[in-house]
């Protein structure tokens, strides 16, 4: 468990007669925890709510500063209560547990998230359809979370800036030679070879074309629409000598086949897929069609829904999607391999589950953030976001734990021609 971020008190106690009035009720709806408890403190007094389990152990505690927070709830559900752990209206010394109890009891979650929910839930709707992912609009979704700035992110990635879920290759590894190990595997599945052309969707800050390049003396084109992350990535390059074997591109995905006018032996995009927005899953994955030879080899590294949750989340708004990646969602295998069968000829000839490697990627990039706290908010990082992304990480933890979520490596093949999908 990670030391929480009550370095700085919780916001003072304020009065709140719908505070008083929605605290019976919020309180009654987390009592119906079938699968775990926890201990709430707030102005009133203490409460332990919900059921212990078969192996109990002690309820993580719930810090509620003032009464206003219950409302917040009630309306706003997770999203209120991300929004009221933000401005250090509530916080608790394990936040991780916290979530994963209410992740693991959906009906419970349900009721939090009740009809005055669901009626608050229509505005994030509305909101989540303007930030859907036309070139445009993914210019401004991608500025609002890369282009935080690289002093941000630097604060809590490794070395190798590796934004996207490690490979850890022993418990004892260190985040950096996780995240140069899961490169390294990507390349290995990718069978690249000094002749290839490699082409990347989405750079990141650089770390996966400059592994590439280096260690497999591949070519790789690859291409991001971050200001930021581009700026990073090219001095990279040209630090490593590698210019002469990376090309990178500010162009978005769509536009790709029109200005490149050729196709690759080797495809990738890690964790970027996420950032295509439902609607365009159909064109992101024609593109792989398009750009990647006959008989080439693509990987897309993907953080997924699970599928008996994907029709429910289709038609909502999470916190992540309001507050950390506007535009963003989380395709499922299933709608992967049916959008794969239906409008590609590429095929599945893997899928590897490296799920229990992203909670201590999480545990690592928090760790990191919480250590520099201080000095990102000398840097200018109000506290209210620094919160909002220490209950980011949170709450993608406990997603992963619970099996709400979780990170595939797909294996594509290109079928070659009038081969059918279930060919031998």
């Amino acid at each position: 468990m990670l030391a929480t971020t009550i370095s700085a008190p919780l916001a003072p106690h304020r009065k709140s007669f719908l505070g008083s009035l929605a605290r019976p009720l919020a309180l009654g709806n987390l009592g119906r925890l079938k699968h775990g408890q926890l201990l709430i403190q707030d102005p009133v007094g203490r409460r332990v709510v919900g059921r212990p389990t078969s192996a109990p152990t002690e309820p993580p505690l719930v810090e509620v500063a003032d009464l206003g927070v219950y409302p917040r709830l009630l309306f706003g559900g997770s999203i209120g209560a991300a929004e009221t752990y933000a401005r250090r209206r509530w916080s608790s010394n394990d936040l991780t547990s916290v979530i994963r109890v209410l992740a693991r009891d959906r009906q419970a979650k349900e009721s939090l998230d009740g009809w005055l929910t669901r009626a608050a839930a229509a505005v994030h709707r509305l909101h989540h359809r303007r930030m859907a992912n036309t070139r445009r609009q993914s210019r401004h979704n991608i500025k609002a979370h890369y282009d935080l700035g690289n002093d941000f992110f630097g604060a809590f990635l490794d070395q190798t800036m590796t934004y996207s879920c490690a490979i850890f290759p022993t418990p004892n590894a260190t985040l950096e030679e996780a995240s140069n190990h899961k490169l390294d595997h990507i390349c290995r599945k990718l069978d690249l070879q000094p002749t290839d052309e490699l082409l990347e969707i989405g750079t990141g800050w650089g770390s996966l074309c400059l592994h590439a390049a280096a260690h497999y003396g591949c070519r790789v084109v690859t291409t991001t629409i971050s200001a930021e992350q581009h700026r990073w990535a090219t001095a990279r390059v040209r630090d490593a000598g590698l210019a002469d074997r990376v090309s990178l591109l500010t162009h978005d995905y769509r536009d790709l086949p029109r200005l490149l006018s050729r196709q690759f032996d080797k495809v990738v995009s890690v964790e970027m897929i996420e950032a295509v927005g439902q609607k365009f899953l159909p064109v992101f994955l024609d593109l792989y069609d398009r750009m990647l030879r006959t008989g080439g080899t693509a990987l897309i590294q993907a953080i997924v829904i699970a599928d008996e949750l994907y029709d429910g989340y289709a038609h909502g708004v999470d916190f992540i999607q309001r507050y950390i990646f506007p535009g963003g969602f989380l395709p499922s295998v299933t709608a992967l391999r049916n959008i794969l069968t239906q409008h590609t000829s590429l095929e599945v000839s893997n899928v590897e589950d490296i799920t229990a490697h992203y909670p201590p990627t999480l545990r690592h990039w928090r760790r990191s953030l919480l250590a520099r706290w201080d000095q990102l908010v000398e840097l200018g990082y109000p506290d209210e976001l620094l919160r909002l992304w220490d209950f980011y990480f949170c709450y993608s933890e406990a997603g992963f734990l619970e099996g709400t979520v979780g990170d595939v490596q797909l294996l594509l093949r290109k079928r070659l021609p009038g081969l059918s999908a279930d060919h031998p």
